[in-house]
């Protein structure tokens, strides 16, 4: 089940949702309106390889907005830091800006249970659109589990800022009694 905008809020304080900075105004129906942080970053390899850590470059957003190209793919990340030990989080795209052809959570909007960071968007441009630093671009919904609940202590858990893809260390050489990452 999907939790209202008035449960959120009310969620929140009670410190079983963490969204911060928290801003009211920012809370709709069923979700929460998350903002774009200042940065964004790209993949400076030819092919990304997920045994190899990438290379990547930082892209300041300028005051008048950075032009994605159409086909282009970016990361960036929330303003707010966000998550829950009580709930599913799920990221999903505004609908204005899907509109304007751009992906926001390609295809992994799903947050775990128990992971708290800010959130590193997955943006693909279809068509070419300007980006704002602080400018609404997503939305995060909370949902109640069924059954027992392990939370999340991955590799992804508290960043902070834009997190580039870790699953190069998903990859190791294993040897009886060795465990050595690739990358």
């Amino acid at each position: 089940m999907i939790l209202t905008g008035n449960l959120i809020k009310s969620e929140v304080s009670e410190n079983r949702i963490v969204i911060e900075p928290f801003n009211s105004d920012r809370v709709t129906t069923n979700s929460y309106d998350l903002t774009l942080g200042s940065t964004l970053i790209a993949y400076e390899d030819e092919i990304l390889d997920p045994k190899k850590k990438p290379a990547t470059r930082e892209i300041a957003i300028p005051d008048d907005g950075y032009v994605m190209q159409r086909g282009e793919f970016l990361l960036g990340c929330s303003n707010e830091r966000v998550g829950s030990e009580h709930y599913v989080p799920i990221i999903h795209a505004k609908s204005s800006i899907a509109r304007l052809g751009l992906f926001i959570h390609i295809t992994s909007g799903l947050f775990d249970i128990g992971c708290i960071c800010d959130a590193t968007f997955h943006l693909y441009a279809t068509m070419p659109v300007r980006l704002f630093k602080g400018m609404p671009i997503a939305q995060i919904t909370f949902w109640k589990t069924l059954g027992e609940v392990a939370l999340y202590d991955g590799k992804y858990q508290g960043d902070r800022g834009i997190v580039p893809s870790r699953i190069y260390r998903d990859f190791s050489i294993q040897e009886p009694g060795v465990t050595e990452v690739i990358g």
